[in-house]
């Protein structure tokens, strides 16, 4: 098995896991999102402990918790590494893929969430946000979606929230790179 292969593969498994955890509603919480810098105050736990709301997970030893596993829980902050599958607090967007990252299962760059920005697949799409445009090749092959706030009278890619007093009225086959996009008008 080649080592493109495997890039792929780990990309898509990482996918999965952010895409599981956002239908999970395990990547919610009413954590408020860390200001820049903010030290680390975090700690090893076995795996299969429940992640603290506001925290995520940035580090993984395959030998720890007696051949378990352990994972290192800490504080989010903007512009934090974090292990696949590891939740995304809300405020901030998935921005970069790292295959190898994180001992080898994958990591996720968290930013806070701005007005415009690439962001990869999986990754939650902010309250008044829309996607607008794709790029298969982005986040390192894991695919990419640009998000922006809602316009009225914008086109917006196939599988994009559709925020309060909107709606989607004609369908584009070819939008976004060839996902489709939607026509959103306001209701």
């Amino acid at each position: 098995m080649d080592s493109n292969f495997r890039s792929r593969i780990a990309a898509v498994v990482g996918a999965v896991a952010l895409i599981a955890t956002f239908f999970t509603g395990a990547a919610t919480g009413t954590a408020s999102a860390a200001p820049s810098g903010w030290k680390s105050k975090g700690s090893w736990s076995c795996a299969g402990s429940l992640v603290p709301d506001g925290y995520v997970i940035t580090a993984h030893d395959r030998t720890g918790c007696q051949g378990a596993g352990m994972w290192y829980q800490e504080p989010v902050k903007d512009g934090i590494w974090t292990c696949s599958g590891s939740p995304v607090v809300a405020g901030y967007v998935i921005t970069d893929h790292d295959v190898r990252g994180c001992s080898g299962v994958g990591a996720w760059l968290h930013e806070l969430a701005h007005d415009r920005q690439w962001t990869c697949s999986g990754s939650p799409v902010p309250s008044g946000k829309v996607i607008t445009a794709h790029d298969s090749a982005g986040c390192k092959g894991a695919g990419s979606w640009y998000q922006e706030p809602i316009k009225n009278g914008m086109w917006a890619c196939s599988g994009s929230p559709i925020p309060a007093g909107y709606r989607n009225t004609t369908f584009q086959w070819n939008g976004c790179n060839g996902v489709g996009a939607w026509l959103m008008e306001r209701v």
